[in-house]
């Protein structure tokens, strides 16, 4: 199962595989599914002149996949030489192990249990490698292993699954907390007024040009879906399934599941702020 919800609000357009900034390239995985949208945005990531490369979120295991991860790289001259891990949700890290055995690199992670090699990954850390300045971003919320890289180059922000280009995203409860999302996000938008990130580069759905405006428009949806689940829940709605029936009826059925994950967030993130 992945984690990424397509939930209304965002505007429609496909993920196609191919340069999105100078610096960058998508490979998107053959994983589309109601969950991950057109499938999972695989970023091979270098300085124009360099011969080095790093992947962020190699996706799947899926031998194909990870074989024209490679040769896209080589297409353009690159030889990879790091892979790094935005979060530990199988579309986006399960062929890591195998991505590394390919390309005899070492990932990294914030979770421990996903790295392979020496070094993880924290807050104020910068990846250099060919040249690349990569600043890593904690951005827990969906997950609690969540990481962002903000490519200052290009005035880009690589979200894993924290904003995606289509649709918003879900707090995987229990280990996503929305209390968590809700300082990420606002440490994103901070990065789009003061460092001058104008690009969302996201695991799931197209580039976003507009980093700002979507991180507002984050925001605003998760304060909007919590006041409706605090009023469900004055007018009766207890249980996570009676809320998510009340409040997300105009959502796909088939995404009341996920939509469950970020309402029993929500309802903690409620109670323990004494609102309900």
């Amino acid at each position: 199962m992945t984690y990424a919800a397509a939930l209304p609000g965002q505007p429609r357009g496909g993920t196609v595989s191919g340069p999105a900034t100078d610096r960058t390239i998508c490979v998107l995985a053959p994983n589309p599914s109601i969950m991950t949208l057109d499938g999972t945005n695989t970023w091979i990531v270098s300085e124009p002149d360099s011969e080095l490369a790093v992947v962020i979120d190699p996706g799947p295991l899926d031998e194909s996949h990870l074989a024209e991860v490679v040769a896209t790289a080589e297409r353009a001259g690159r030889r990879v030489a790091l892979t790094l891990l935005t979060h530990g949700h199988p579309d986006h890290a399960e062929g890591a192990a195998r991505f590394a055995e390919l390309t005899r690199t070492p990932v990294r992670a914030l979770d421990p249990a996903l790295r392979l090699g020496d070094e993880g990954l924290g807050a104020g850390d910068v990846v250099t490698t060919g040249g690349l300045e990569l600043r890593v971003v904690p951005t827990p919320g969906h997950t609690s292993d969540s990481l962002s890289f903000h490519l200052p180059a290009d005035g880009a922000i690589l979200t894993g699954d924290t904003v995606l280009g289509r649709g918003t995203t879900i707090v995987a409860h229990p280990d996503g907390r929305l209390g968590e999302y809700l300082d990420s996000l606002r440490r994103l938008r901070s990065l789009t007024v003061g460092d001058g990130v104008s690009t969302v580069l996201p695991g799931h759905g197209p580039v976003l040009d507009d980093a700002r405006g979507a991180l507002e428009y984050y925001l605003a949806h998760r304060a909007n879906r919590l006041a409706q689940v605090e009023t469900a829940v004055e007018n009766g709605y207890r249980t996570p399934s009676e809320v998510v029936a009340h409040v997300y009826a105009d959502v796909d059925r088939s995404l009341w599941p996920a939509a469950e994950l970020s309402v029993r967030a929500q309802l903690d993130y409620l109670r323990e702020r004494g609102l309900i």
